[in-house]
């Protein structure tokens, strides 16, 4: 005997459901949909190709590369909306609004997160070489900073942390042998929205969880011409090396107190370092020690 409910059925599939879907966020401010409409993205391809495709291809065989200005579109939502390379895959899969955004229709078109990786470093080589042909790069004096990058914090047991801090992370939220096939796409699910990369620490009081960027900029400029990134526990003082390059010998290295100590690594790396002086509660820095900060 069926048993009655006082609530409703849930419907069946609707051979339309992808286009009803697409009409009700429309209905309700799809700012995406928007910005297609003002925004042609085409206007990118001649540069985006130049940049991206290979250029002596010795043969016609193999898979064909994803549209360049597809890639594009999949970089700029990524900065729209703060996500990493794992989590535009994952939000593509999940999310109609992106699909259409970007044109696409079935999970095979896209693209992984190490191909979005690889598509945003030959971005910034290209944009690195422009700089220096236009003679942007004045190689005088360069910065050394780091920013917080925040990551959604995670809600995990103490053995989850305890083994995602030992490197074991990998292994966690596996299915296993014996698994309903409901527990193995809920496991499956659970993992997917897991950072094990992201990692916790503390600065001037407050708690920080999520990545830092080091960057490298011309201080005439202030554009950035090298990055490195590391989970948020890694000091500041310890991203000084992989930044600096061989035509930074010779020049200033201006760096915020943060740096203090680590002079030594500066001059071994063949810049003359430059500490800022930091100020401090009842005692701040004095106008003629502003105008000496960069």
């Amino acid at each position: 005997m069926e048993k009655t409910t006082i609530y409703r059925k849930p419907m069946g599939v609707n051979l339309f459901e992808e286009e009803l879907t697409v009409e009700a966020l429309s209905a309700m401010g799809n700012p995406l949909e928007r910005l297609s409409k003002k925004v042609d993205f085409e206007m990118f391809r001649p540069i985006l190709e130049d940049t991206l495709l290979t250029k002596d291809v010795k043969s016609a065989a193999g898979r064909k590369p994803i549209d360049v200005v597809l890639m594009f579109k999949v970089i700029f939502l990524q900065r729209y909306y703060g996500l990493g390379d794992h989590q535009i895959q994952y939000q593509i899969i999940d999310r109609t609004s992106f699909r259409q955004f970007l044109g696409i229709h079935t999970v095979d078109e896209v693209p992984d997160e190490k191909t979005v990786w690889a598509c945003k470093n030959r971005l910034f080589d290209k944009f690195r070489s422009c700089l220096n042909s236009l003679g942007l790069s004045f190689n005088e004096c360069k910065i050394i900073d780091a920013t917080f990058v925040e990551a959604p914090r995670q809600h995990n047991t103490h053995e989850e942390n305890k083994q995602i801090k030992e490197g074991n992370g990998s292994s966690l939220w596996q299915a296993e042998d014996g698994n309903s096939e409901k527990e193995k796409k809920r496991k499956a699910h659970k993992r997917a929205h897991k950072d094990i990369d992201a990692r916790w620490t503390k600065n001037r009081g407050e708690n920080h969880y999520g990545y830092k960027d080091h960057v490298k900029a011309d201080k005439k400029t202030k554009l950035i011409e090298k990055y490195h990134t590391t989970d948020a526990s890694v000091h500041d003082s310890n991203v000084i090396e992989p930044l600096i390059d061989e035509q930074d010998k010779g020049q200033d290295l201006w760096l915020d107190a943060g740096y203090v100590g680590k002079e030594d690594v500066v001059t071994k790396c063949g810049m003359k370092p430059v500490i800022c002086e930091k100020g401090y509660r009842n005692n701040p820095l004095t106008d003629e020690q502003k105008k000496e900060q960069p």
